[in-house]
């Protein structure tokens, strides 16, 4: 018998990925909110997941049943800051613990639809870092002026970080392992198959 720890924090319950996946094979009425972008997760997310990112979740309220919901992220954080804006609209919350990581970690299968295994959130980190490292070593080493290059790296993670709007995320999204891949069959052999 699994024994359920439920914790009750701001209007939601908190369960880890087993619990989750003890309940999805219960075949428990349960909707899977994932608050990730959409390359994270075409990246790799819990089967039958609704992607739903962070900055869109007050103007999709109608994508929510009346029922549970499970909300998860990568690892926990956006999860909670999801359950946070949600708690004033909906009643039955339950966080994931840990997240799709915790999910991967735990055995749990995921659905890809992108080659990418690096979260955009991760890889605006790397571009960041390997600017202002640029900009740094270039200054110390050949020319003063490449300084303006690690203040504006700086100037636009402080915008990002202010407005919730990444350039650098935006560019990335773009890129072609950041989308998702297209389906080639048409929907009556989808149907069939």
């Amino acid at each position: 018998m699994l024994f359920t720890r439920l914790f009750l924090t701001m209007g939601h319950q908190i369960i880890t990925a087993m619990e989750l996946r003890a309940r999805l094979d219960n075949h428990d009425s349960l909707q899977l909110i994932d608050v990730r972008s959409a390359g994270e997760y075409a990246a790799g997310h819990v089967p039958h997941a609704l992607n739903v990112p962070l900055e869109e979740l007050e103007g999709r309220l109608m994508d929510f049943s009346s029922g549970p919901v499970a909300i998860l992220c990568q690892s926990g954080a956006r999860a909670q800051l999801a359950c946070d804006i949600l708690s004033q609209h909906h009643g039955d919350l339950l966080l994931v613990q840990g997240g799709t990581k915790s999910w991967i970690d735990s055995g749990g299968p995921v659905v890809s639809s992108t080659s990418s295994r690096w979260s955009l959130e991760r890889q605006v980190r790397l571009g960041a870092g390997f600017l202002v490292l640029l900009g740094s070593v270039m200054t110390v080493t050949s020319a003063p002026g490449w300084v303006y290059l690690t203040m504006a790296i700086g100037a636009g993670l402080c915008f990002a970080g202010l407005t919730n709007i990444c350039g650098m995320a935006l560019l990335l999204a773009k890129l072609p392992w950041n989308r998702s891949a297209k389906s080639q069959g048409t929907a009556s052999e989808v149907r069939s198959a």
